[in-house]
């Protein structure tokens, strides 16, 4: 590696622009973890070959840069949906997202390059990424998409950890492991390998503890497949929901009869009807009449409200309860929106508007139980990316298990839906709670409150997901430390990066 460096050091921005770029094959789905031995040990090599801080800053940035850019390039497939308008976005939608995100790498980079050498670099670059992620995802609304702990996200062993130290403190264990062929020590390979192999035992440990189970409750997903330039089309708009209907009846109908006296939870992924689910009587008749005895429609719609004179005071993108009367029983409001997509930023300032229908949706309060009849058990409703947000998908009342209802179908057959369904897997595992997964498109899956991967179906198709809902586990260290137990991890390592940097004999 080292003859290699040599001859990539005389263009190093282009070269971790590279590696940033390569480094992405070790998210989903890919899942290529190795090559993170080879991107990390490099980046750092390089990083303590800058003369200087503004060069180091500007290694960090172009890694970043390559990093977020390969990671994110599925924004792309939100313009294709109406190219004809937004064509002049199509070269830079995925570079403007992916250039304010690599700022956040040049943090990680400039301490890694005033630590030096050795152990501080690589103890540091690990603490910093960690401290650099959690602002990623609290800034400016926060996007903490595509952490680097995700790329565990291929089987529930290496997850099990998550719920100790959360995603972000397996982002701090990753680099960590990852950096460790830049110190060229055999003590250090095999203490690295140590720590995996104790790290895999938890996990195997962990999910024999907790044995896969089911509850006395069935769970229906309804997945669509309702492209995204045919979704708000007036035209398609009785077929979609016709579409709709017939599969939850013939799946509810089927589970009600496999599972008599078991209560049928039918689940429709982000804004599934085309009306307005809440306010509209004849639309909820017949959602109701697909529904068993008992059953329990929980659908996305959109949800208006009128002022007084009969103006439109505001949109919120919303989950529906209905009884099987057609009564909404339920309500949740989504909190956390998409710039551009739901809200426009900056005071509507910037001249792109792809809010659906010309006017901004409206925040709903925040996580919370959706509190249903009957004594079904609660859901914890998010909607869309409000499944990312590690430590914030859980309000005051602990739900019994979650619930990410989602429109993929803004992400096109990417990787996209691929990264945000590891993210949902992620919060399952930190809170102990099962999670309930119904996209527009794909990909709609339940695990249980292990991460253990119960049903899935796949992008693009069309059907239903029927199965048991898991039951919750009791509150996970991470549920209830939240998210500064990996911020007291990531500032311990600064801090022992920074003893060992002081303690190294001066030349």
């Amino acid at each position: 590696m080292a003859s290699l460096l040599a001859r990539l050091s005389a263009r190093p921005r282009l070269t971790v622009f590279l590696l940033g770029l390569a480094s992405v094959l070790a998210l989903p789905p890919v899942y290529a973890l190795p090559v993170l031995l080879f991107t990390i040990p490099a980046f750092l090599t390089l990083l303590g070959r800058a003369t200087g801080w503004r060069q180091a800053a500007w290694l960090g940035f172009w890694f970043g840069f390559g990093y977020q850019l390969a990671g994110l390039y599925w924004v792309t497939h939100a313009i294709l949906t109406d190219v004809a308008k937004f064509f002049w976005l199509v070269p830079l939608a995925a570079p403007g997202l992916a250039l304010p995100m690599a700022i956040y790498t040049v943090i990680p980079a400039l301490l890694a390059w005033r630590a030096g050498p050795g152990w501080p670099r690589v103890i540091g670059f690990a603490g910093a990424w960690v401290l650099a992620e959690f602002l990623r995802g609290w800034l400016f609304t926060g996007f903490p998409w595509n952490l680097a702990g995700t790329v565990w996200a291929f089987r529930p062993e290496p997850m099990q950890l998550a719920s100790v130290i959360g995603v972000h403190g397996l982002s701090l264990l990753t680099i960590g492991l990852a950096g460790l062929p830049v110190l060229r020590s055999r003590a250090a390979g095999l203490g690295g390998l140590a720590v995996l192999a104790l790290w895999m035992g938890f996990g195997a440990w962990r999910l024999q503890a907790n044995p896969a189970a089911e509850t006395p409750v069935r769970v229906v997903l309804v997945q669509g497949n309702v492209a995204q330039d045919l979704k708000w089309d007036p035209s398609q708009r009785r077929p979609i929901f016709d579409r709709y209907l017939t599969l939850s009846a013939g799946a509810a109908r089927a589970s009600a009869a496999a599972h008599p006296g078991q209560p049928v939870l039918v689940v429709w992924p982000e804004t599934a009807s085309p009306f307005l689910l809440a306010q509209d009587p004849d639309a909820r008749r017949l959602a109701a009449e697909a529904l068993p005895p008992g059953g329990m429609l929980l659908a996305g719609t959109v949800r208006a409200d009128w002022n007084a004179e009969g103006q439109l005071s505001s949109l919120h993108n919303s989950l529906v309860a209905l009884d099987p009367e057609g009564e909404v029983v339920g309500l949740f409001d989504k909190a956390h929106l998409v710039p551009f997509g739901e809200y426009m930023p900056f005071g509507g300032l910037l001249p792109i508007r792809m809010v659906t229908g010309g006017i901004d949706f409206s925040a709903g309060p925040g996580p919370a139980a959706l509190v249903l009849p009957h004594g079904l058990p609660a859901p914890g409703p998010l909607i869309c990316y409000e499944v990312i947000f590690s430590g914030r998908v859980v309000g005051a009342e602990r739900p019994a298990w979650l619930l990410n209802i989602t429109n993929d179908a803004w992400f096109g057959v990417s990787t996209g839906p691929f990264q945000h369904l590891a993210s949902a897997r992620m919060r399952a595992v930190e809170e102990g709670l099962p999670m309930v997964r119904a996209a527009q498109t794909g990909i709609s899956a339940v695990f249980d409150a292990s991460g253990r991967e119960v049903a899935r179906m796949g992008l693009g198709a069309t059907g239903t997901i029927e199965t048991a809902l898991p039951p919750p586990l009791a509150p996970t260290l991470f549920a209830r430390g939240g998210i500064w137990i990996p911020l007291f991890l990531g500032m311990i390592a600064l801090l022992l990066s920074e003893v060992l940097r002081r303690r190294r004999p001066s030349a």
